[in-house]
Parts: structure tokens; C-alpha cells; sequence
């Protein structure tokens, strides 16, 4: 690709969330006091681990549908879009996981007891691989928002959690991908801590004409970039 620099910042000024968040205990928890401790990556870190798809079973692209006949409630959406390195180039063969909330805003999972109903046909997480062009997809539901369990009043809008493992594990970028136009968007924290406008936008999915997509569901694009100038910023 004629033109492009020998190299990238890994994360330019404004990409990075500014940690910790006001009002979500995890990010106090979870972020280190002190800055990290910097060493030359091994070859164990950039060429690995290989085949990791054989460990982790992919496959899972369909949340909506647990079984014939057996639908999760809500509004019927695809996502899909490319897993992209920092030259542009796909990402091939890279695992792709997602998870979210159900459309009452609660998750299959033992640490979300909120008086939320939970649907018994939506377990709301899934695996796949990318193809050769770095293309991936999920067939699932719009999640709901739902209140933070912290002091003040906020709530989360719909979004769904992105996991990707590329080429090796110096790769791996956990993120999130939010639906434009959602009034709640502007209101979130975790959104709003990313201080670059052109990088939140990057974290927002692109809708789908209806017309291209027809009258079964919804769609939206959503491309991932893994590093670099352009990389999809790291949300906790």
C-alpha cells in the first residue's frame, strides 16, 4: 500500500479512555496505580499463540435463534463488518467474540440479579473466525439499557462487547460497539471517557439501509481496527 508511513503510534493523544470513571466502581478496581512496566515484546508475544481457533471453539453466530422454533425476544439485528490491522489490510482467521445484555438490559450471568426479566431463549454470547477478507457476523437482538449499580443516577444505552484475538496476544482488543442516535449515548461515561470526537465515533456502528437489508431485521456494520492510527479504542 503506496504512501503509508513506516509506522503508527500505537495509541495517538485522546484514544485511550481517561481511567478511572467517575460512578463505575470496576474501573477503580481495575486500573493500575501505578504506570506499567515496558520490556522489548518476545517472539512468544508477537507471533502467538497459533491456531488458537483449534482451543477455542468458534462457530456460535447466531444469539437469536437457540433452536427451531425457539426465538430470543426483542428487535432482530445483524452485525457485521471487518477485522482490519493498522495498514488497512484484513485480519484473517482472527477469533471473534461477542457478548450483551438481553433486550431488558439484564445478562445471562450470576452477577446481574437486577429486576430485570430474563429471557430463557437468549443467552447473549457467541464465537466465530473471520474469513480471508477479515469479514465477520452475528445474527442477534438489539440490547436494552440499563441502570449502573453506583452512586448517582446513570444509565447505560444499548451495546454490545467485542473481544477480538488477532495474530498474536500483543493483538487482542476488548471493546465495545454502540448503536447511533441513541438519546443515552451522549450520557455515558464509559463512551465519553474516550476524549477524541473522531475516536468515539469509531466505537458507534453504521446502520444498514432497510432496503438493503429487507423486512426480516435490522443491520449494522461495524469494522474493527486492531492497533495503529486508525485502532478502535479499548473501552473497559
Amino acid at each position: 500500500m503506496d504512501g503509508l508511513p513506516e509506522r503508527f503510534d500505537p495509541w495517538p493523544p485522546g484514544i485511550e479512555p481517561a481511567v478511572p470513571i467517575e460512578g463505575y466502581t470496576n474501573t477503580f478496581t481495575h486500573t493500575p496505580a501505578l504506570p506499567p512496566i515496558r520490556r522489548p515484546p518476545t517472539r512468544t508475544e508477537v507471533t502467538g499463540p497459533l491456531e488458537l481457533w483449534r482451543k477455542l471453539p468458534c462457530g456460535d453466530d447466531n444469539l437469536a435463534v437457540v433452536a427451531p422454533g425457539r426465538m430470543a425476544l426483542g428487535q432482530l439485528i445483524h452485525i457485521g463488518g471487518r477485522i482490519l490491522d493498522e495498514d488497512g489490510r484484513p485480519v484473517r482467521g482472527a477469533v471473534v467474540e461477542l457478548w450483551q445484555a438481553n433486550a431488558a438490559g439484564r445478562y445471562f450471568h450470576p452477577n446481574d440479579t437486577r429486576d430485570a426479566p430474563l429471557d430463557p431463549n437468549f443467552v447473549g454470547n457467541g464465537r466465530i473466525r473471520t474469513d480471508e477478507e477479515g469479514h465477520y457476523a452475528f445474527f442477534t437482538i438489539r440490547p436494552g439499557a440499563y441502570p449502573v449499580p453506583a452512586p448517582g443516577v446513570w444509565w447505560r444505552p444499548p451495546h454490545v462487547h467485542f473481544s477480538v484475538l488477532g495474530p498474536s496476544s500483543l493483538s487482542r482488543l476488548v471493546t465495545q460497539m454502540y448503536f447511533p442516535g441513541d438519546p443515552l449515548n451522549p450520557l455515558d461515561r464509559i463512551l465519553m471517557s474516550v476524549p477524541d470526537a473522531a475516536a468515539r465515533e469509531r466505537l458507534v456502528a453504521r446502520p444498514v439501509p432497510p432496503e438493503e437489508v429487507g423486512l426480516g431485521w435490522l443491520a449494522y456494520v461495524h469494522d474493527i481496527v486492531l492497533r495503529g492510527r486508525a485502532a478502535t479504542p479499548e473501552l473497559p
